[in-house]
């Protein structure tokens, strides 16, 4: 019998694809018994009536599949919460898609609203999984850098990106990695371009609630003439603390929705059904809540920033997500991932390479990103190591 060769049957699509070297990182900490400062997931409890909410729903027997596109009852929670915090109104019925994560609602919009050639503008450093997504679309993406230290954007070169054939931008608020909250000024001149090239803006909202020293999250969502030009993706994960449920949703105008949902249910068909339900209980907790969750992780970035400046390390200080961004330049490796491979396998602590982030690697070559979305022992205990880092 023959080898058959897997490079004759690989889709053109994936050939630049490389493994995400965030859930790689992971396995390195696994591997190298460190402490997983990569990967952004909490290592603490989640909510506990929210958990209980889950438990009840597969004990009362809510394990079969929900309506492809969400279950009423969940789809009437997002629509009350975004009432709640925004003051929107959003039918339930015609324009909320419930997907497997933010993750899946990215993709799910990306090939249904895109046809091959379309361009798609990228704020850079980005999330890794956008370029894929938009390599799988189709999409040819441009970009336009965020300049530290807060990782603003040049007016001039925002316009510049945008073209007669660009079709979407893609706008992650609070950043991941760099932190960045974009302010109404900036997401106003956004939208008059969108406006003005009749593009769509894709808004992954995961970090929302995740916010310092006294910033405020808008949805471009609530700004004037944009409910039209938006896609807004949204997930439990982050919030609530359940970045292993999978449970997200995109809201957009009705005749877009059709489309998601059409991708979406040949995807993956629906999202967890108990899940759903629990989702339910997470959306309805009370203002305090938030609050405290913000001051939380407000405590958690200060602890950090200030074991990584003891290191030697310098912090770009974020304004929200749970992530630092750091300039390792003065340690003298010879680039991110070379430095990162010592960090992990020789201190002990699993940091993301900045160049991940990056169209062209050499451009994050210097950085590295943590991540302060753990207990404080945990971060303690990442301390103690990185305390035998020599600059």
């Amino acid at each position: 019998m023959g080898v058959t060769s897997g490079r004759r049957f690989q889709s053109a699509r994936v050939a630049e694809f490389k493994e995400s070297v965030i859930r790689e990182m992971t396995r390195l900490a696994i591997q190298y018994n460190a402490v997983n400062l990569a990967q952004g997931f909490p290592d603490f409890s989640a909510p506990a009536e929210v958990k209980t909410a889950a438990q009840r729903a597969i004990a009362e027997d809510i394990n079969q599949y929900s309506i492809t596109w969400g279950a009423k009852s969940f789809r009437d929670a997002i629509c009350n919460y975004y009432r709640r915090f925004y003051r929107l109104e959003i039918d339930p019925e015609r324009e909320v898609t419930v997907c497997c994560g933010a993750t899946e609602g990215m993709i799910a919009s990306l090939l249904a609203l895109l046809n091959p050639g379309d361009e798609v503008v990228l704020f850079e450093p980005f999330y890794e999984n956008y370029w894929p997504d938009s390599q799988l679309s189709g999409a040819i993406c441009r970009h336009v850098s965020l300049r530290p230290p807060d990782w603003t954007f040049d007016p001039d070169e925002l316009r510049s990106a945008f073209t007669e054939q660009t079709r979407a931008v893609i706008l992650n608020s609070p950043n991941n990695p760099t932190g960045r909250v974009f302010s109404i000024a900036e997401l106003t001149s956004l939208a008059r371009l969108c406006e003005e090239h009749d593009c769509l803006l894709l808004t992954d909202e995961i970090y929302e609630h995740i916010i310092f020293d006294g910033q405020r999250h808008i949805p471009p969502i609530t700004l004037k003439h944009m409910r039209d030009h938006c896609v807004l993706v949204n997930s439990l994960s982050k919030t609530y603390s359940v970045t292993g449920w999978r449970v997200g949703w995109v809201i957009a105008p009705p005749e877009l929705t059709a489309s998601i949902r059409k991708v979406h249910d040949f995807l993956t068909v629906g999202a967890a059904a108990p899940l759903q339900h629990a989702g339910v209980t997470a959306l309805n907790l009370p203002a305090t809540y938030y609050s405290e969750l913000a001051r939380s992780y407000e405590i958690k970035r200060d602890l950090l920033i200030g074991i990584l400046e003891k290191a030697g390390l310098r912090c770009y200080t974020p304004k929200g997500a749970y992530y630092v961004m750091c300039d390792i330049s003065r340690f003298g490796f010879a680039d991110d991932v070379s430095f990162c491979r010592y960090l992990v396998e020789d201190i002990g602590v699993a940091a993301v390479p900045g160049s991940s982030f990056f169209s062209d690697p050499a451009n994050g070559s210097h950085l590295i990103r943590f991540c302060f979305a753990k207990k404080p022992e945990t971060l303690e205990a990442a301390a103690e190591r990185l305390a035998r880092l020599q600059p």
